[in-house]
């Protein structure tokens, strides 16, 4: 049974998921149409998210490596794990996935932040107002059950890029704290800075 969780709102995996080991992290956006402006405008440009996950230590981020994005698909602790770069959004369902490997994350390791950024959003003068029915879910990898879904539904206008959500350790049991905040940073590594 899936939670569907609120902004601000903590759940635990481990504890309702008795030998969970690895979690899919899907996240899922849909582009809302843009209208033409002129029979001879250009047709506007698709808009390309990209998910990516950071690897932190107390909280902070201690080398690029630590980035799991679409030209770093698997961290060096072969834990985290991106599936590959939509460039549209189309279709139903996740556009794009991080499969984490809570066994496997060393220890030194406390929290792994999920994030989307806008591909070039400044260039494109694109932003996360053009975006709709943007969501992250957890789903156990060994049944493909849909732990808990977070739905962003608030007004991010102007925003670029999107922390989801952050999967942490907390007194030995892995849990998700929905957070749904956007920020105006141009890039994965402008975002990244924000945690050095």
């Amino acid at each position: 049974m899936s939670v569907k969780l609120q902004k601000g709102q903590k759940v635990s995996l481990s504890k309702e998921n008795v030998g969970l080991s690895r979690i899919i992290v899907g996240l899922g956006w849909d582009e809302v149409e843009q209208k033409r402006h002129g029979f001879f405008a250009p047709k506007p440009k698709p808009i390309d998210c990209d998910a990516f996950a950071l690897l932190l230590k107390n909280g902070k981020l201690t080398g690029k490596e630590d980035i799991v994005y679409f030209g770093n698909l698997t961290h060096k602790s072969r834990s985290v794990m991106h599936m590959g770069d939509n460039l549209t959004g189309e279709g139903e369902g996740d556009d794009e996935q991080i499969v984490i490997d809570l066994n496997q994350v060393p220890s030194e390791y406390d929290r792994i932040v999920i994030a989307v950024n806008i591909y070039q959003a400044e260039a494109r003068n694109q932003h996360f107002g053009m975006i709709k029915n943007a969501f992250v879910r957890l789903v156990d990898a060994r049944n493909n059950n849909e732990m808990c879904i977070y739905n962003l539904t608030e007004n991010y206008s102007g925003q670029t890029a999107m922390l989801f959500g952050e999967v942490y350790r907390y007194n030995g049991e892995w849990k998700f704290s929905a957070i749904g905040q956007g920020t105006s940073d141009k890039s994965i590594g402008d975002f990244a800075k924000r945690y050095l």
